[in-house]
């Protein structure tokens, strides 16, 4: 159960490092995730940890560690060619193993949010630790809808210049304050990945 000591038959947790890229100061965190985990459990500890709002399509971009393919994981789409496989049906041990290249994870595919997973390995489960859990990272996340990491420069440009005209409307746009340089990894915040899964796909 998500946000319970971990159970006695997991012994191994995954550990990863999660880099957005094209962001400098580099925005960046360091999860462990339970060795069950699906590709989908992933995707929601990566939105809890780095701060976005899970409200945009998502995909994985892995290289299965046995067949050596290049595989799209995520929401299918019907309509592509070269469709994604649901991810919540396929686990990180099944693709991941000893020196794992880094795989791809792309959020808002509008915005193009670009992050570098980096598989660290696994270690071993702490029976005091609850998991998932945020062990470290950087920088507070970007604000969801603000058009990319060009868009970010210019919205982090224009808040800190009181002179520059769009300066009061993003503040307010984005509540009042916003500070970049924050983030503490025992404020984050995991949800249950099945109960993501419940609202997203069985909503009447």
């Amino acid at each position: 159960m998500i946000g319970q000591p971990a159970k006695s038959e997991i012994e191994w947790v995954h550990q990863f490092l999660i880099v957005l890229q094209e962001t400098d100061p580099l925005v960046w965190r360091r999860i462990e995730v339970p060795d069950d985990y699906s590709f989908w459990d992933l995707h929601v500890a990566i939105q809890d940890a780095m701060g976005w709002t899970d409200s945009h399509l998502h995909e994985f971009a892995v290289v299965h560690s046995k067949s050596g393919r290049l595989e799209r994981l995520g929401i299918p789409d019907d309509n592509d060619e070269d469709a994604r496989r649901p991810d919540w049906k396929f686990r990180l041990s099944e693709y991941l193993g000893r020196d794992s290249p880094p795989m791809a994870y792309l959020y808002d595919f509008g915005d193009s949010w670009d992050h570098a997973v980096v598989h660290e390995g696994r270690v071993p489960v702490k029976p005091s630790v609850q998991y998932p859990r945020c062990v470290s990272g950087a920088r507070k996340c970007p604000p969801e809808d603000c058009g990319g990491t060009r868009g970010y420069r210019e919205f982090l440009e224009a808040i800190g210049d009181p002179e520059h005209g769009e300066h009061e409307r993003l503040l307010v746009w984005v509540g009042g304050a916003f500070d970049p340089d924050t983030f503490d990894p025992a404020r984050v915040v995991f949800d249950d990945p099945q109960e993501r899964w419940e609202n997203a796909f069985t909503r009447d």
